[in-house]
């Protein structure tokens, strides 16, 4: 039974309204033939669709920042393998009108060569024009199968990432909230105060993030007079600085339908980073690490500074936008194959009937080859073997 609370998100709304359908689709095959030996496929994908619909309208409460993922896993889980079991229930027309959907499906997400790809290949013209036998089924069934595992596959890479960059990213501000600390607490230990220049006398001018001090005695540390608010100054600034780069990186992403917001986890990353690199950039600096840059002469300087490597962590996490943008480009991407399998089911057609086989070859046997294993090759292609499915 349907909840009547309004979906929360957007693939809530969008799962329920599957659901709806396929349990339509359910209702419309338990009543076309009386059960027989379907009762168990009947039975099992209702008891997906009612899983799929107890995750839907499961309410996580204070837990959803943790549990939405897995929620989500499993209501499209359920639903894949309500839609598997659907195709062993539909009627032969159906099935084959489905088939076209299933075969793109299979060339979206298993590899070319793939022997479950390269059967139903074979066999689509056959379903097309009706010959659809129990073997059909059972073949498109477990290719849609294997397309949905090959997809959720994809779809995990990208939550192992995505989870990757949140820790990262967590990490990250762990470190910058506990540099702000101790620099609190502990000002002239992370001092980032420069002495440039000299006053009258034996007095020089000291240069702080969040002050100046004027003609201060020469013998007096630099660290003495740190402020507690010092450290904090430059993360905001490097933090700021962090930001622009976000803003200019947005032109870079693209919209995607992965469930996981991967460019979000990757954009949140540089702003904890901006701040960081804004603090290790000013400690290189005071400690003469980069020749010809040892002391900064005014205040607005260092937070100058400090904005400028806060935006120069850009060097390092454009290579984590790239490997983001990478792993998203891989979704539906599949290899390259050794043969093609569309080309040769259109080429061969139905397979040619023998003597004692309705179809000639059983339903999945593919046209022999010159390599006489039965794996058809390409024109100019060289016979080779493959090991079957």
């Amino acid at each position: 039974m349907a909840s009547g609370r309004p979906p929360r998100t957007a693939w809530r709304a969008r799962a329920r309204a599957r659901i709806a359908y396929l349990e339509a689709e359910l209702e419309h095959e338990s009543g076309r033939l009386p059960p027989g030996d379907r009762t168990a496929l009947i039975e099992g994908m209702r008891s997906h669709l009612e899983k799929a619909r107890a995750a839907v309208d499961e309410d996580f409460g204070w837990r959803f920042l943790w549990s939405g993922s897995a929620a989500r896993e499993g209501v499209c889980s359920n639903i894949r393998n309500a839609e598997v079991l659907l195709i062993q229930l539909v009627s032969d027309d159906e099935a084959a009108g489905r088939v076209s959907e299933v075969m793109a499906l299979v060339k979206e997400h298993l590899d070319a060569d793939d022997p479950r790809r390269v059967r139903l290949a074979l066999r689509l013209r056959p379903i097309i024009s009706g010959d659809v036998t129990a073997s059909d089924r059972d073949l498109m069934g477990r290719a849609l199968d294997a397309a949905y595992c090959s997809l959720d596959d994809e779809l995990a890479r990208v939550r192992s990432l995505r989870n990757i960059l949140w820790a990262a990213t967590v990490l990250v501000m762990i470190g910058v909230v506990n540099l702000a600390l101790y620099g609190w607490f502990s000002p002239s230990s992370l001092s980032l105060c420069f002495s440039p220049q000299g006053g009258p006398g034996n007095k020089v001018t000291v240069v702080c993030p969040t002050s100046e001090h004027y003609n201060q005695s020469a013998t007096k540390d630099a660290s003495e007079l740190a402020s507690a608010t010092d450290i904090v100054t430059v993360e905001i600034a490097g933090l700021a600085g962090a930001a622009l780069t976000v803003i200019a990186s947005l032109r870079r992403i693209r919209g995607t339908d992965s469930p996981y917001m991967l460019p979000l986890a990757s954009a949140v990353l540089k702003l904890p980073t901006g701040a960081l690199s804004a603090f290790l950039g000013l400690l290189l600096i005071r400690g003469a690490f980069v020749p010809g840059l040892s002391d900064l002469d005014s205040r607005a300087q260092v937070l100058a500074w400090a904005a400028a490597f806060g935006a120069a962590q850009h060097l390092v996490t454009r290579l984590v936008d790239d490997r983001a943008q990478m792993t998203l480009s891989e979704v539906g991407r599949t290899t390259d194959a050794v043969i093609n399998p569309e080309r040769v089911a259109v080429r061969e057609g139905p397979p040619a009937s023998a003597p004692g086989s309705p179809n000639g070859a059983g339903p999945h046997d593919e046209p022999h080859g010159p390599d006489g294993d039965g794996e058809p090759v390409p024109d100019g292609g060289s016979p080779h073997r493959r090991s079957g499915a």
